[in-house]
């Protein structure tokens, strides 16, 4: 069914060998080897590139190799394995930086936000800290105590205990996955093969290549700027692989004798 090159087999392959070692041999591989916060004690440099061969469950995984061997294929025979990889890994990289670069702001506002409160645990300062950031606190039973009684220490105590976790947490989750190359691999089939006729499982009826990422584009970045809560998608991953794909494909348009 699908003609698969070598880069392709490979990338493939260490994926789901990657994922069935995350559910079968090493549960913390997450920890280890997804992309942390720079601020976090678990980051490591290593994790720019080990993030991409790490997923978080079987419909991840599926969708993002499903559309390796969909849109792979046809680069790498374009461009050939070694510049088909050097352009995967570029734009994989280049995604984490970007989400990266975007997560250690927001992590950043978040903490200044739960040191305010922390540092003067007054429910003006929790409300702006819960509303702004952690919405999800909202329905814990000990929040709706405190904000009915602040001035009882015992709930005032648990919030702040509340508050340290989800910094915690938010600080040291890890982003796993190969979206930011396949949406390089997206953006660079677009580009490359832009009236490429698309019969797509969710979308009921073909589409140019180039409309399809153009409209994939809007909706990742209209969806990283208007977060809403429990979406713990890397929006910003994806835009960055698109960036990434644009930048280093108009490079080598420029360099055009070295192109093919």
């Amino acid at each position: 069914m699908f003609n698969l090159t070598p880069a392709v087999r490979i990338i493939l392959i260490l994926n789901v060998a990657v994922f069935a070692a995350q559910n079968l041999l090493v549960p913390n591989l997450d920890e280890l080897l997804g992309l942390h916060n720079f601020s976090s004690p678990l980051f490591n440099p290593i994790q720019m590139v080990s993030h991409m061969f790490l997923h978080g469950n079987l419909g991840h995984i599926f969708s993002n190799m499903f559309a390796l061997i969909m849109f792979g294929p046809g680069l790498e025979q374009l461009w050939g394995t070694k510049r088909f990889t050097f352009f995967y890994l570029f734009t994989g990289i280049g995604a984490g930086l970007l989400y990266s670069g975007i997560n250690y702001y927001e992590i950043s506002q978040l903490k200044e936000a739960a040191l305010l409160f922390i540092q003067d645990p007054d429910p003006t300062n929790f409300v702006g800290f819960v509303n702004d950031y952690a919405p999800q606190l909202n329905s814990i039973p000990e929040v709706r105590r405190y904000l009915e009684n602040p001035d009882v220490a015992l709930y005032q105590n648990q919030c702040i205990y509340l508050t340290k976790q989800y910094v915690s947490l938010a600080l040291n989750a890890p982003m796993v996955g190969a979206s930011g190359a396949i949406f390089g691999l997206l953006m660079a089939f677009g580009m490359l093969f832009p009236n490429t006729t698309l019969f797509l499982l969710f979308i009921p009826f073909p589409i140019k290549a180039k409309y399809f990422v153009a409209l994939y584009g809007i909706f990742e970045l209209y969806s990283g700027l208007h977060r809403t809560p429990g979406d713990n998608v890397a929006h910003f991953a994806h835009i960055g692989g698109m960036l990434f794909a644009f930048i280093l494909i108009r490079y080598w348009a420029g360099q055009r004798k070295n192109f093919y």
